[in-house]
């Protein structure tokens, strides 16, 4: 037996690769984990307990010992983002994924990534190379429209972040976001939220958004025109071939 960890982040692609490497190491010790971060989408916990009734196992929820949210990170630290990432990424997410793996050391580590994210998943083993990954969905050719068509058909609601337009569901107002189309549609679906990063990214002196022409020079979120990168997109719910054969494994 192995014992093999997925990381179940609240988006239709790692609930996805759950749900495979249940069907596929149903002999194994699996664990189904969240890390649980308080500026993610309240929705979230919704489709978290429509998940764990399509898993038939219950996942378990961690959360930092140290910080209560990104915000608490980012006031006590006083580092929001930079060359070096997200420090709130770090603190909220990896460090806890760390204290789990040395606490239930699993052989095996299952992650969401999807085909379109083998650059992804290069980099995640050149920076973590003591971690065996499991990538079910590029095994199998499956795209980020097909997770989402596979989740609609188990007869669970997308998570409320994709239905308003988001490529991911990442944390509201996400500070490793660059791009000013995301930006302004926080700005659009969440103004309170955007309000706020838009203070306390000045206040820490980060400049979040790359700009869209020339040299691409950052600046601030106060400064983001807010008619770049209009009209919100919901994602495809089509179910493709490669999308039908993975349904059949785990049916």
């Amino acid at each position: 037996m192995s014992r093999i960890v997925s990381w179940f982040s609240c988006g239709d692609a790692s609930a996805v690769t759950t749900k495979i490497v249940l069907a596929e190491h149903a002999l194994d010790d699996v664990a189904v984990a969240r890390i649980l971060v308080p500026e993610e989408h309240e929705d979230n916990d919704r489709f978290a307990a429509d998940c764990e009734r399509w898993f038939g196992v219950p996942i378990i929820n961690l959360k930092s010992s140290e910080y209560s949210s990104c915000e608490d990170v980012w006031s006590r630290t006083r580092y929001m983002s930079g060359p070096q990432g997200a420090r709130c990424t770090s603190e909220m997410k990896k460090a806890v994924r760390h204290d789990f793996e040395r606490a239930w050391q699993p052989d095996f580590q299952a992650f969401g990534y999807t085909v379109e994210e083998k650059k992804r998943v290069r980099n995640f083993l050149e920076n973590n190379p003591e971690v065996r990954l499991k990538t079910p969905l590029v095994d199998k050719g499956l795209t980020k429209d097909d997770c989402h068509a596979i989740v609609s058909r188990a007869g669970i609601e997308i998570p409320a972040m994709y239905r308003l337009g988001f490529n991911n569901n990442n944390c509201i107002g996400c500070v490793k976001a660059q791009s000013p189309t995301y930006w302004n549609r926080v700005r659009r679906q969440f103004p309170d939220v955007f309000a706020r990063r838009a203070q306390q990214s000045r206040e820490l002196g980060v400049r979040l958004v790359k700009g869209t022409s020339g040299a691409r020079e950052r600046i601030f979120l106060d400064e983001l025109d807010p008619a770049l990168g209009a009209g919100d997109m919901e994602p495809s719910l089509d179910c493709g071939l490669l999308c039908q054969l993975a349904e059949e494994e785990f049916a």
